[in-house]
């Protein structure tokens, strides 16, 4: 058997006989026990550091029978006087984000058509940006203006997008118009693209490595004992030909499994594991990478998942060392995704980055209900690649559009030579995934962000036979999993969808509903006075559990700003 390192936190007994992980007590124990009837509670006393990135949860309260409980439950002919409970949701106290790291961008710039008609960019399938902010939501917090990437929010959410033909393109690219709630002058652009699906007597064999952080700051309920119940629930999904490794680090990096298909020994390995010690994060990814490769499957998935806190301490002390390793193990044909928990430490900043420069996605688990739908429902597009390096290039007619933006997606542009240069690196595309980009543009005549140029109209009036049946010119490269070369698709939106634009309903109106609640949590002010009111009418009241939740986190931050209600 390959090496078996002592793992902080990890005892050698735990890793060989699987003995299942010591309790943990938490603060809602003794907040349930309270005595009754309650009362309000005297100031706490100072707390630790530590004690105060915890999240105290009350689960409810025992109403006794005197005269200051609530009304029995039961009816008045009823003589039993043993006590009453009633349920009362939990109340989370928002926990300081602390030493969290964002690397957020400035919202992307007005461009001038005539000036910069092309606008070229990487796709981008990550989605942990909005599941982060409603992490910060539902703990009563306004997030970090950096943590939000409006992309991802838009990405989270799936739309009515047409099924590609056939395989032998891997994704569909279908575009409409819309006039803009929150500006009168200017309408929005919006391209979608859907990959085709992956039934699953069709993946692939994956070699899977479970790279999981057993360090000391792993050891709140909402980290290890979630990376468990999140991992667990992927076992659950594999297939007779899939293989699954664990690797963890804490002090030093060890391998706790082999590679197995048995469900039973994966769940039992991921039982053992207890969180303590320091990180050597770097260790760890290198012994990850080294099972991986051991392992390959050609023709095959081979893939690291990554489930930390992104708190590296020990081991890779340099974050370009760290690049470096992965993007040449990258080249080899092993992807990584990593998975990001918790609060208080969580390096979100280097989550996504070594996500990007590893050809996986990277997603923020907040519950067992969001690791279902990223490791469970989405399994297909969160680990089986089916194009990647896709690009997106957009020209748009200087002669039908004077002024341009792109809603998100800043930290993803390119330059517009790398559209074409096939050794630049881009986003891959999951079976079954979905990329929306929405532009919001200003149609020639009207008035816009930017004042005229003195010297535009002569510009202007130069221009030649201008096409006017076009609006704008879409360009879209990518290459097969297996290949070096891209391929090209290309698209015109004409000048009728400039001239039809109505305002936005069901599907569209919704992604205009999540490109605006997150330029707003940004402070975008090119939002005008649109507010969370109207974002909240926009989105509508009904679809699926997601989108439901969507429109009450749009009324939780109105609340967070003081914003009148309906």
């Amino acid at each position: 058997m390959r090496f078996m390192a002592s793992v902080a936190g990890v005892s050698m007994a735990a890793l060989l006989g699987g003995c299942a992980a010591g309790p943990n007590g938490t603060a809602s124990d003794d907040i349930a026990s309270a005595p009754t009837p309650p009362v309000a509670a005297a100031p706490p006393p100072p707390m630790s550091v530590a004690a105060s990135r915890s999240q105290i949860t009350v689960t409810g309260h025992k109403i006794g029978g005197d005269v200051s409980a609530p009304a029995p439950l039961v009816s008045s002919e009823n003589t039993d006087t043993s006590p009453v409970y009633r349920y009362f949701p939990p109340v989370i106290i928002a926990a300081d984000p602390g030493r969290e790291q964002y690397d957020g961008e400035e919202v992307s710039p007005v461009k001038i058509a005539a000036a910069e008609p092309l606008s070229t960019f990487s796709v981008d399938v990550d989605t942990g940006a909005y599941a982060n902010t409603r992490r910060f939501l539902s703990q009563g917090q306004k997030p970090p203006r950096a943590a939000v990437r409006t992309e991802e929010m838009i990405n989270y959410f799936r739309y009515d997008y047409a099924k590609p033909a056939d395989r032998s393109t891997p994704f569909s690219v279908n575009t409409d118009m819309a006039l803009t709630p929150w500006n009168e002058n200017t309408r929005l652009l919006r391209i979608g693209l859907r990959g085709y699906d992956l039934p699953r007597e069709d993946r692939p064999p994956a070699n899977l490595v479970f790279l999981m952080d057993v360090s000391g700051s792993m050891g709140s309920p909402d980290k290890l004992p979630l990376v468990k119940t999140a991992l667990a629930g992927l076992a659950s999904e594999l297939s007779p030909q899939d293989k699954v490794s664990i690797v963890v680090y804490a002090g030093a990096a060890g391998l706790v499994l082999e590679p197995t298909n048995d469900e039973r020994q994966i769940r039992r390995a991921l039982g053992s594991l207890e969180a303590g010690g320091s990180t050597a994060g770097g260790a760890g990814i290198q012994l990850a990478y080294q099972i991986a490769e051991d392992n390959m499957i050609d023709g095959g998935v081979n893939r690291v998942i990554l489930a930390t806190d992104g708190d590296f301490n020990v081991g890779l002390r340099s974050q370009e060392a760290l690049i470096e390793l992965i993007e040449k193990k990258r080249d080899t044909g092993i992807t990584l995704t990593t998975l990001g928990f918790g609060t208080g430490n969580y390096n979100e900043a280097l989550m996504e980055q070594i996500a990007n420069h590893g050809n996986g996605n990277y997603a923020y688990i907040d519950s067992a209900l969001e690791a279902k739908k990223v490791l469970g429902d989405e399994m297909s597009s969160t680990l089986f690649t089916i194009a990647k390096d896709v690009k997106i290039q957009v020209e748009f007619n200087p002669a039908m559009v004077s002024q341009y933006r792109l809603i998100g997606y800043e930290n993803r542009a390119l330059r517009d030579e790398d559209f074409n240069n096939d050794a630049v690196d881009a986003g891959d595309i999951g079976a079954g995934h979905q990329v929306t980009a929405i532009y919001e543009i200003v149609p020639a005549g009207q008035t816009g962000w930017v004042s005229p140029r003195r010297y535009g109209a002569a510009a202007s009036a130069k221009m030649e036979n201008p096409n006017i049946s076009e609006v704008a010119y879409i360009k879209l490269r990518y290459k097969m999993p297996d290949g070096e070369t891209s391929k090209l698709i290309d698209t015109v939106v004409p000048a009728s969808a400039l001239r039809e634009a109505r305002s936005p309903r069901g599907d569209f109106a919704f992604a205009t509903a999540v490109a605006a609640f997150g330029q707003k949590l940004r402070a975008d002010p090119l939002l005008n006075d649109y507010g969370f009111g109207e974002i909240k009418t926009l989105a509508g009241g009904s679809g699926d559990y997601w989108r439901q939740e969507f429109v009450r986190l749009a009324d939780v931050a109105q609340s967070l700003r003081g914003e009148p209600g309906e």
